[in-house]
């Protein structure tokens, strides 16, 4: 009797593959952006050359291209090196982040709780459930990224499912998802100032409000969650197929088994150091006295006055996750002494090598990238592209959008960008008839579309790093692979809600109007 033949592949499925062997077979991720950081030089070399440049839109000064073959430009690279590396945003998070989560695996209370987690939440909600915890992870500012993922990995494996699938689910509502959110973040302040900057290049007297943007980005939670949930069980998941244990770069034990009485005392005792620590933490951010509050922004909007506990959050966390690790190890007696957590702590900060070397490359290669000004000059050249399209209505919109999303690959900062584009695009738009708010929820849309297939992304090496753990094969072209349907899904379903938004004359935000009339009214 034959066997039968193998299932074939579908057309996405076999795109995706392409995809991989051809972002896999590119060299090892180190020597990759070693190899991008060596092509900034070259091009910044000919750009400057060749005299780009581009006027930026808020300042009105001339951007030129700047040449790092230069005797300034190399000698800034060398001198600093060290400090592009020290400075690298995820260094310092992941490193402070894992001493805590260290002591809290080590100690046996991470599986323990994956045990409870899997049997509390039903089998068909539990991808619904990591990405709508990654779209609301944002309330803790980039903490999703060290946290949340990797959980997402730890949760599928011991379900039995492959964990590059919860991977990718987990990083698909972190990061594709950063905009959306049931409560304001510190996102929404921050995008709302520079926008107000904007809009007063046309009306003085304008005002973007921090909620301008809440009713959306609400709707937006549950758009991106069911996207997210629908991506990684039709397209993700089935396309990896099943994972082997002795394909992860370390040993990995999957097998939860049951709760034992003592581990269910030493649970029961760090659930409650988890609530005591929230109380407390509470008791420091909620009275207007607190000493996590800002006593120097007093009638300032509530993100301006807890800016000191927002800075905290990492810090917070560490301690977290150190204090419920060790109150669960020494009940059920994995913790012996404080040498025991020293150890446990040093473990997990032993697993980052890889990554350290990683962050390295990334950190010199996102620098040079910076100090070229090739991101900057592109963006406003893209910003220049869009206007001479001259749309009108809806596609206009949706034009925005798509270059917002292009130009997220090439400069990974939220704010950044939005300084960039603001300027040109809020006025420009104001003059046809919408409103800041508007423009600023279209932004957002295309702005965290992309986030996950951007190499430029700041976290995207951790993620890399993550992925290695499980699958020692995984690559660039890994991980692009998988995201890359959720990044076009979610740029195709939230597009379309923001067009259907807008047809239904629905407001992005309390008081937010949608459009605007030239001469200073804004219209319901």
């Amino acid at each position: 009797m034959t066997a039968p033949a193998p299932a074939r592949r579908s057309v996405l499925a076999r795109a995706l593959d392409g995809i991989e062997r051809v972002g896999n077979r590119l060299p090892d991720p180190v020597t990759l952006f070693a190899l991008f950081a060596g092509m900034v030089l070259v091009v910044s070399w000919v750009t400057a050359g060749l005299g780009v440049a581009a006027v930026h839109p808020g300042t009105g000064a001339t951007v030129e291209s700047v040449n790092l073959l230069s005797g300034a430009g190399l000698r800034r690279i060398l001198t600093e090196a060290v400090r592009n590396f020290a400075n690298f945003p995820p260094l310092g998070l992941v490193i402070v982040v894992i001493i805590g989560i260290g002591v809290t695996e080590r100690s046996g209370l991470v599986t323990v709780a994956l045990k409870r987690l899997v049997s509390a939440v039903p089998p068909s909600l539990l991808t619904a459930t990591l990405v709508f915890g990654g779209v609301m992870s944002s309330l803790a500012v980039d903490a999703g990224y060290v946290v949340l993922i990797p959980l997402g990995a730890m949760v599928f494996a011991a379900v039995g499912r492959h964990p590059l699938a919860g991977l990718a689910a987990a990083f698909a509502g972190v990061s594709g998802g950063f905009s959306a959110n049931l409560l304001i973040t510190s996102l929404d302040p921050l995008l709302s100032g520079i926008s107000t900057t904007a809009a007063q290049l046309v009306d003085p007297a304008y005002e973007v409000l921090a909620t301008a943007n809440y009713y959306f980005m609400v709707a937006s939670v549950f758009l991106i969650t069911g996207l997210g949930t629908l991506v990684t069980a039709r397209i993700v998941e089935p396309r990896l197929g099943v994972w082997r244990p002795e394909d992860a770069s370390e040993p990995i034990d999957v097998s939860l088994g049951e709760v034992t009485p003592v581990e269910r005392r030493g649970l029961r005792a760090a659930g409650l150091t988890f609530v005591l620590f929230l109380v407390l933490v509470a008791i420091l951010v909620v009275p207007e006295n607190g000493l996590l509050r800002n006593p120097e922004a007093a009638g300032r909007p509530l993100m301006e006055q807890i800016r000191p506990f927002l800075d905290s959050i990492v810090s917070l966390l560490m301690i977290l996750f150190l204090v419920c690790g060790i109150v669960y190890g020494v009940i059920v007696g994995t913790i012996k002494s404080d040498r025991d957590v020293a150890r446990m702590s040093a473990e997990g900060v032993a697993v980052l090598g890889s990554y350290i070397v990683l962050a390295f490359a990334a950190a010199q290669f996102i620098a040079w990238f910076n100090w070229s000004n090739l991101g900057l000059i592109l963006a406003i050249k893209g910003a220049d592209g869009l206007k001479a399209l001259q749309f009108t209505g809806v596609p206009l919109l949706l034009s925005f959008i798509l270059v917002a999303a292009a130009i997220n690959l090439f400069i990974g900062s939220a704010s950044a960008k939005w300084a960039v584009m603001a300027p040109v695009f809020v006025p420009m738009l104001m003059l046809l008839g919408y409103s800041p708010e508007t423009v600023q929820a279209a932004y957002r849309v295309g702005d965290s579309s992309t986030n996950i297939i951007t190499p430029l992304m700041q976290y995207f090496p951790v993620i890399i790093a993550f992925a290695m753990k499980y699958d020692r094969k995984a690559g660039i072209g890994t991980l692009i692979s998988s995201m890359l349907p959720y990044s076009v899904a979610f740029l195709i379903g939230w597009g379309l809600m923001f067009a259907i938004w807008m047809l239904a004359g629905l407001p992005f935000g309390p008081g937010a109007p949608l459009y605007y009339a030239p001469g200073g009214m804004a219209v319901p």
